[in-house]
């Protein structure tokens, strides 16, 4: 599990440095992996003490530190390194760290967790569509997101709540109802946050 975790996070990152390069931004592509990957097992790997993921998690940020700062310098560039490190450092806990989680819930939790998280977020999406296609008139961020309404994103909370509120009794059976559906629905803020942030990035460029 955390090696499939570790592959879709190379991939997401390879996705996240060509939107940097749209922004002329020139990311360390070794350091950067080395790091998003070093972030992912950190975080995922169970039992692993706290003072390695600290290690870790700073030996790959500062291979990026140097990488980009020997860059910037050859090319007369200077003030471009720290834009481009913390572009750089931001890549672990964007896209490192959240797999990682998604994979310590596999192994912490079990295996119905981990998938009732995936299709509880699935399901908001699904909604959200829908439900915006249908009765959206209000739009929710127009600037970030155009085509996101405040009707899909009621959706979006709507299927959260019910996904985990009826699923979640077979395969969350250790938190009652209404902690369910409270989690739902933080999960559904979540998911919509990250969507308008991901447009932001990209919209950006």
């Amino acid at each position: 599990v955390l090696a499939i975790a570790v592959v879709v996070a190379l991939l997401a990152f390879r996705e996240y440095i060509e939107i940097a390069s749209r922004a002329g931004v020139r990311v360390s592509r070794p350091a950067g992996a080395i790091a998003v990957a070093l972030a992912c097992v950190a975080v995922g790997m169970p039992g692993l003490p706290v003072e390695a993921a600290i290690a870790g998690a700073t030996l790959g940020l500062s291979a990026i530190a140097v990488g980009n700062a020997m860059r910037a310098t050859t090319g007369g560039e200077t003030g471009a390194a720290l834009q481009a490190t913390a572009i750089s450092a931001f890549a672990p806990l964007y896209i490192g760290v959240p797999l990682g989680l998604l994979s310590a819930t596999r192994w912490t939790l079990g295996r119905e967790a981990a998938l009732l998280l995936i299709l509880t977020v699935a399901v908001s999406d699904t909604f959200q569509y829908y439900g915006g296609r249908m009765t959206g008139r209000h739009l929710l961020a127009p600037v970030v997101s155009p085509k996101k309404t405040i009707e899909g994103a009621v959706g979006g909370f709507i299927g959260a709540a019910l996904s985990l509120a009826i699923i979640g009794h077979w395969w969350l059976p250790q938190m009652g109802l209404p902690a369910r559906i409270a989690l739902g629905l933080a999960l559904a803020a979540v998911g919509i946050v990250g969507d308008l942030f991901e447009s932001l990035l990209k919209r950006s460029v």
